[in-house]
């Protein structure tokens, strides 16, 4: 029997990017030591009061259907934190809840774009986004943004996006640790308003700003109503397994996102919603803490990597990862990843699983205790300099 097209080409050529991720959890699997600075995912796990207040909540009964938008108190709540930090009033009915920021993208293209339409994207990226277009019928289309402009989108760039019905972009950025600078921002929102396309802000990261500011495009003037932004408890609560999330937009987006949602997930379970009640209310310390070790662990790096000169660390200025450039070593990022965690032990991400702009460069997640960070990015480095060929 055949499978459908879309379901069968959703990585596109196969390679959903993440193949050594696989290579590193199966040497793992097999009794290998490896230091994993692959994926994003906390050292810390969720909160203990956040897993009380969803176990209560479970044992209380709220094991039932939950409203399909999300309840009131926590569609009320997010509401409120997005009107204080970006200045837009925002209400519930801005707000579907979601299982989880991946869950998001996926509605928010569902939102935006028509099989056959042309959806844009940032490159770098994160390795899902060409695939969650295609589970549209749209046509992914990289928008390559350039190093020596410290991935910064600019007019330039972004005219490779011009005739497409959608824009994805991703600030503060993963892979890149980048946050788009206001004039970024006003760059993409020209460009969005002057061709009638959809904005989709994924700002899954905006708790983790080290330096600068992180401006949501829907705070600028004329992109509320064109603008769906992507949110997610995953990163800023370390609640990456609970899997929630939500779609900030305008009224009629949600009314019609919240259709799809009852054709698709039927909502997100009440007792995780409850937790992330809870967690968005408690404590409001708690982000800082959870986000406190990577910009400590930056800080270690930036010293590691400045007593060097073979390795460059592109500017990080938020989320928990560190792209750097390896380029002079005269090999791929692929082939960099690989020789690495063969000789070293030390899992990275080669910067091509996050599209050709980031061809030799390597992503390494801040996600290890600070003194395994340190010795990982110590031996990387020494490993970058043997491979210079001695002149």
């Amino acid at each position: 029997m055949k499978l459908s097209n879309r379901i069968s080409t959703l990585t596109g050529n196969g390679d959903d990017g993440w193949a050594l991720l696989y290579r590193a959890r199966a040497l793992k699997a097999a009794g290998t030591k490896i230091t994993d600075l692959t994926i994003g995912e906390h050292d810390i796990r969720t909160d203990p009061s956040i897993l009380a207040a969803m176990n209560e909540s479970a044992k209380g009964g709220h094991t039932c259907y939950a409203s399909v938008p999300g309840t009131k108190p926590l569609r009320d709540t997010v509401a409120a934190r997005v009107s204080a930090r970006t200045g837009v009033p925002t209400t519930r009915d801005n707000v579907l809840i979601t299982p989880g920021g991946q869950s998001a993208l996926f509605a928010a293209h569902h939102a935006c774009c028509d099989e056959g339409d042309t959806a844009a994207y940032i490159e770098p990226y994160y390795a899902t986004y060409p695939g969650t277009i295609r589970t549209v019928g749209a046509i992914p289309r990289a928008v390559p943004v350039q190093a020596d402009n410290g991935f910064q989108p600019t007019a330039t760039d972004l005219a490779a996006a011009r005739d497409a019905r959608s824009l994805l972009i991703n600030t503060p950025n993963n892979p890149t640790g980048v946050i788009y600078t206001r004039q970024t921002i006003e760059t993409i929102a020209q460009t969005v308003l002057e061709t009638d396309m959809w904005l989709i802000s994924d700002e899954v990261y905006d708790t983790q700003i080290w330096r600068g500011e992180h401006l949501s495009p829907r705070a600028v003037g004329g992109m509320a109503a064109r603008t769906l932004v992507v949110g997610s408890m995953s990163k800023s609560h370390a609640m990456t397994g609970s899997r929630i999330g939500w779609v900030i937009a305008d009224t009629p987006v949600i009314e019609h996102l919240r259709d799809l949602a009852t054709h698709t997930t039927y909502g997100v379970a009440g007792f995780i919603q409850d937790a992330a009640h809870f967690a968005l209310t408690d404590d409001p310390e708690l982000e800082r803490r959870v986000g406190a070790p990577f910009d400590r662990r930056r800080k270690i790096a930036m010293d590691i990597l400045g007593a060097q000169n073979t390795v460059r660390l592109i500017p990080s200025d938020g989320a928990m990862y560190l792209m750097l450039d390896i380029s002079g070593t005269g090999v791929s990022g692929d082939s960099f990843a690989n020789t690495l965690l063969d000789h070293h032990n030390i899992a990275v991400m080669p910067g091509e699983s996050f599209g050709q702009a980031a061809a030799g460069h390597i992503r390494v997640a801040m996600t290890v205790d600070d003194d395994a960070l340190a010795e990982a990015l110590k031996t990387l480095c020494t490993f970058a300099a043997d491979l210079i060929p001695e002149q």
